[in-house]
């Protein structure tokens, strides 16, 4: 396999290398997270072993040498995305059955299974069918990226707010991630509603660089909370102790958002460069 040493600057291979990252890790994150009821219904097995082969679907005939979208990756793109959508649906529906519907509630809605969580599929999804179906090197492509990092950003929102409601927020640092997936969206959301300029794209962009920090600090408060106790496992501290790999969504949202930020900061030069 030839590498393309450009391969950096192509927006939508890029797309396509954050899809199949994310699709692989989101399997081996959902199969920790179900361990803690030693899977005891069937249905959490499916976005396990849909991960497992959408990864494969991605990865066959995925080649650097050439770094658009041929009629196979576009067509296995295209099935992809639309089972992912499925998939986090209906995640989504079967958590808020485990107690929400039973008991509509604030505290059925924090204690139970993370609803949004399984959304992840379906933001990979639509993310998938996205680079497909818009043109790229459009402002709609960038706006696509840039709205779909501010939905995942928006649920990361809840799933912080929700999670460290269970502990009455014990720890004050645990504010921290909600805080800064608010101001993620509210930043995001000026950049698709308004007049943007490349002053601003540059003030987002450093809002995402704080992202990752925000993330990277999470993580290590996470593994040493406590799950790494003599008297546990490592598989029983990953399991049942708080998640480690959670905080990680935040820089993964931030990546997403400043691939977005990149190519319509490029596109406004590029505009602004005609113009004069």
């Amino acid at each position: 396999m030839e590498l393309n040493l450009d391969w950096y600057r192509d927006r939508v291979l890029l797309i396509e290398l954050f899809v199949l990252s994310n699709m692989a890790f989101l399997g081996f994150d959902i199969y920790i997270a179900h361990s803690a009821n030693i899977h005891s219904r069937w249905t959490e097995w499916i976005p396990i072993f849909f991960s497992f082969i959408a990864t494969i679907a991605l990865v066959y005939k995925f080649s650097f040498k050439d770094s658009g979208l041929n009629p196979i990756r576009h067509t296995t793109g295209m099935v992809v995305g639309w089972l992912s959508i499925v998939v986090g649906i209906t995640g989504m529906v079967l958590h808020l059955q485990s107690q929400l519907f039973q008991e509509f509630s604030i505290k059925s809605l924090v204690y139970t299974a993370p609803f949004v969580a399984p959304l992840s599929f379906t933001g990979v999804g639509l993310l998938l069918l996205m680079n497909r179906m818009v043109k790229p090197g459009s402002y709609e492509w960038s706006k696509w990226v840039i709205f779909l990092s501010l939905g995942g950003f928006f649920g990361n929102f809840i799933l912080a707010l929700c999670d460290h409601a269970q502990n009455g927020f014990f720890s004050i640092s645990e504010w921290i991630p909600v805080f800064g997936s608010a101001i993620a969206v509210g930043f995001l959301t000026v950049t698709l509603f308004e007049n943007t300029t490349i002053s601003f794209l540059k003030i987002c962009k450093y809002i995402m660089l704080i992202q990752i920090v925000i993330g990277c600090l999470g993580l290590y408060f996470h593994l040493t909370a406590d799950q790494f106790e003599i008297t546990r496992s490592i598989m029983d501290s990953l399991t049942y102790g708080p998640p480690v790999f959670a905080p990680l969504l935040l820089p993964n949202l931030a990546l997403l958002a400043l691939i977005g930020c990149w190519d319509y900061t490029m596109k406004l030069g590029n505009e602004q460069t005609q113009k004069i």
